[in-house]
């Protein structure tokens, strides 16, 4: 059921006074901005759940990220084992190497963040045939992102549909951006379908080359964008969320390189998905008001009297 607001519902004004009807979006105000969790259609008022919300909430990545930072703390200590046992000694410096201990997986993330935004940022100049921003290309950290992504784009001759696409499913209350919809003919012959057959394409930054960079929450989060109702083009406009194979890709880009991985997203991890929607609603919602506070055990007559 998709989760609406009232459009343009206010608190009465006082008599005499009227309120001015906040004006109609138009043009990019149009598309949907996130904001704590969810998607905010200001022209229909439709409140739509935040894919990567839902799968915060709904999937094992938590227990992935959980055991993610439990291993960065751990190799961060025994990297700064010195520093650590003489902080150890004196009370101030104790509190602030535990501190700077604790907050390992969160500098790590922001660190990913940021090159995550990167590539995402050179991609989406790329697609829509703009200028690379200047401090990306001049970054020496960025400079072997980009030459990876151009080499995966010519030696796949890749053409690119659409990039950062909002995307929603008002049936099923949820919404997000997609990385990009691609075509290319070494693909669609791989998967044994017409060269023209749009795919869908997902960047992932994360791990290493040689290692598992790529994890099943990419098929979920790609098989709803998948089955999305409606796409919001850049001028603001709508249309149907264009069709696209069962079978998307993930561009695993790194600076040594970059891996190209096939990832179902058809109508079977769809259902799970919703599944997974189902879920993170219970952990949001139904979870924090089941277990009540504990019974008081009565009084007995006997006690009343002596009290």
């Amino acid at each position: 059921m998709t989760n609406t607001v009232l459009a343009g519902a206010t608190t009465a004004p006082a008599a005499g006074r009227r309120r001015k009807a906040a004006p109609a979006p138009t043009g990019p105000d149009r598309i949907p901005k996130p904001s704590q969790g969810w998607y905010r259609d200001k022209a229909t008022g439709d409140k739509l759940r935040r894919v990567t919300t839902i799968l915060s909430q709904g999937s094992t990545k938590g227990d992935v990220l959980a055991l993610w930072a439990a291993n960065l703390v751990a190799e961060t200590a025994l990297n700064n084992l010195p520093a650590l046992v003489s902080a150890s000694l004196r009370t101030e410096q104790r509190t602030e190497m535990y501190d700077w201990l604790r907050r390992a997986p969160l500098r790590k993330k922001d660190e990913r963040a940021d090159i995550g935004s990167a590539v995402h940022s050179i991609i989406e100049a790329h697609v829509l045939g703009q200028p690379i921003p200047a401090e990306l290309t001049d970054d020496p950290e960025m400079v072997p992102y980009l030459d990876n992504f151009l080499r995966f784009v010519e030696e796949w001759q890749v053409t690119f549909e659409a990039s950062e696409m909002v995307v929603g499913n008002r049936t099923a209350g949820y919404a997000g951006t997609l990385d990009y919809l691609l075509r290319s003919p070494l693909i669609a012959a791989e998967f044994n379908v017409p060269a023209s057959t749009v795919l869908m394409g997902d960047t992932k930054t994360g791990g290493e080359l040689d290692v598992k960079g790529v994890y099943p929450e990419a098929a979920l989060q790609m098989s709803a964008y998948r089955r999305a109702e409606v796409a919001w083009l850049r001028d603001g406009s709508t249309v149907p969320m264009p069709a696209t194979h069962s079978t998307g890709v993930v561009l695993h880009l790194r600076p040594e390189g970059y891996r190209l991985i096939p990832v179902a997203c058809g109508d079977d991890v769809f259902a799970a998905f919703r599944i997974v929607q189902q879920a993170a609603a219970w952990v949001s919602g139904l979870s924090k008001t089941v277990v009540h506070p504990a019974l008081t055990l009565p009084t007995t007559n006997s006690e009343e009297r002596a009290a």
